[in-house]
């Protein structure tokens, strides 16, 4: 299977429900842009994909292709709220094997 850059933008657009648009002027970027880049026409500069891993949460590798493994951000969470989640992950994985 080829890694379809592109697709997997829009993908994460649309989970955070936001147009090209949003997406655009969040980045101070044209409409015309993140449609060349969703429709793999255009390749994002560096700094670009910088901030569309920022703004999509994810890592660059994922953008990429590189990565499969989707994340969960728990940047913004209070210190008690980050052990909780991180207890669950364990519980879920201990109990996977």
């Amino acid at each position: 299977m080829v890694f379809d850059f592109g697709y997997r933008l829009r993908e994460l657009r649309e989970q955070k429900n936001m147009t090209q648009v949003q997406v655009a002027k969040r980045l101070n970027l044209s409409k015309a842009t993140i449609s060349g880049y969703e429709n793999n026409i255009k390749t994002p500069s560096l700094e670009v994909l910088k901030h569309l891993a920022i703004l999509f949460e994810v890592p660059t590798d994922y953008l990429l292709g590189f990565e499969n493994r989707k994340m969960l951000i728990i940047e913004g969470l209070t210190e008690h709220q980050q052990e909780i989640l991180i207890k669950l992950i364990y519980e879920f994985k201990k109990n996977k094997s």
